[in-house]
């Protein structure tokens, strides 16, 4: 699903996410408590499995709405020296049992009317007011469903999404109860037993569907097509980014976090590099929507086309091996500064000297070849370059 082009409300307003999906969980946990007790009682005493069942899938929400208080108290805190990526995750954790528990409802409800059927002498017909229970239900369901969705949406919640679901389940599931009751109530006792299997097989989908969803992102599984081309054409709209690669991303409860290589010109300074980088970021955290961290890493053309670099010598060692190599050479005492590209496999050289040794052409010439020959046998040095000022 793409989040960059929908739910035009979307917030990501910590306080605020918190503080509407508390009152979603707490009004859930009020309706479901009232529901599953009315179902439960009503369907014993009207003889309804089907009904009983449907209580069960209730009764399930209730819990399921507190996991959702106990993930939203602990999810929102900050990151901290254990958990640097924040306590997001525990939303996901907490979608993931919730399809489980969903899934054991299901297996739950299906044996025990499996095993009514085999036994049909036990099955009796229901009152009419499991009827008009079933239907009440399904009604208060719907607006739950509808309550909790828009919540969820405006906030980019999975979390709420699955609670969402869970209503929208036990909605479902409330119309088949009613028909299943309706046809027993007609002289068809088989058919609330049915009704109370064919709700378990639609809790069971729900169920594996949230679980799945939920462990594709706690094993990192990245964003979808739609939003990596999204990803892809803001990077290269950043001036200085010539192309990139090892574009990765994966989600982090209600956010998402990416990571790149962007390639740029092989001389540019680290400050320029830094700065292109710092672009990309700005550009990714404002215009993707769930996208809330990119860590942005800076490669040249050679870095991807060419040899590659790794195993040569870092600054220090370098300038040592340089300061061998011009020992015998009287003008570079006066060097002002070494600059080293890292390119292709070895190692370009930049000196900077005074504009005073350039004293004729002649002579600026002869002083680049004694520099370059002195480096002649070091395989790692590909080129030394002279520059005055």
């Amino acid at each position: 699903m793409s989040h960059s082009d929908e739910n035009s409300h979307f917030d990501t307003s910590s306080s605020e996410r918190y503080t509407a999906s508390m009152s979603v969980a707490l009004v859930n946990i009020s309706a479901n408590f009232i529901l599953s007790t009315a179902q439960v009682i009503i369907g014993l005493l009207g003889h309804s499995q089907a009904l009983v069942a449907d209580g069960l899938h209730t009764l399930s929400d209730m819990f399921a709405d507190l996991l959702v208080i106990f993930a939203l108290k602990h999810g929102r805190k900050g990151a901290d020296e254990e958990h640097p990526y924040g306590h997001e995750r525990i939303e996901t954790a907490v979608t993931m049992i919730l399809g489980i528990v969903l899934i054991g409802v299901a297996i739950g409800i299906g044996v025990r009317a499996g095993l009514k059927l085999t036994t049909p002498e036990e099955l009796l017909i229901p009152s009419m007011l499991t009827l008009w229970t079933a239907l009440g239900t399904l009604a208060a369901k719907e607006i739950m469903y509808r309550y909790t969705i828009i919540t969820a949406n405006r906030f980019d919640s999975n979390m709420l999404r699955a609670s969402a679901w869970h209503h929208r389940s036990d909605a479902l599931s409330s119309l088949i109860v009613a028909v299943g009751i309706g046809g027993s109530l007609m002289g068809f006792k088989y058919l609330d037993a049915i009704a109370a299997i064919v709700v378990a097989a639609m809790i069971l989908k729900v169920g594996i569907d949230l679980s799945w969803r939920s462990l594709r992102e706690l094993v990192d599984t990245g964003l979808g097509r739609k939003d990596l081309e999204s990803i892809r054409r803001a990077i290269l709209s950043i001036s200085g980014v010539k192309a990139l690669h090892l574009l990765r991303t994966r989600r982090l409860g209600g956010q998402a976090l990416a990571d790149v290589h962007i390639i740029v010109d092989d001389h540019l300074s680290v400050s320029e590099g830094h700065q292109i980088s710092e672009a990309v970021r700005a550009k990714l955290i404002n215009e993707i929507t769930p996208m809330t961290d990119v860590m942005v890493h800076i490669d040249t053309e050679e870095d991807v086309e060419g040899r590659s670099c790794e195993g040569l010598p870092l600054r220090d060692e370098a300038l040592k091996r340089l300061d061998g190599y011009f020992r015998e050479i009287p003008e570079a005492r006066k060097i002002e500064h070494v600059t080293l590209h890292y390119l292709d496999g070895h190692i370009d050289v930049e000196i900077l000297l005074p504009l005073s040794l350039a004293s004729s052409d002649t002579a600026t010439h002869e002083l680049r070849r004694r520099f370059s020959d002195a480096v002649q046998g070091d395989k790692d040095i590909g080129s030394v370059n002279i520059y005055f000022h």
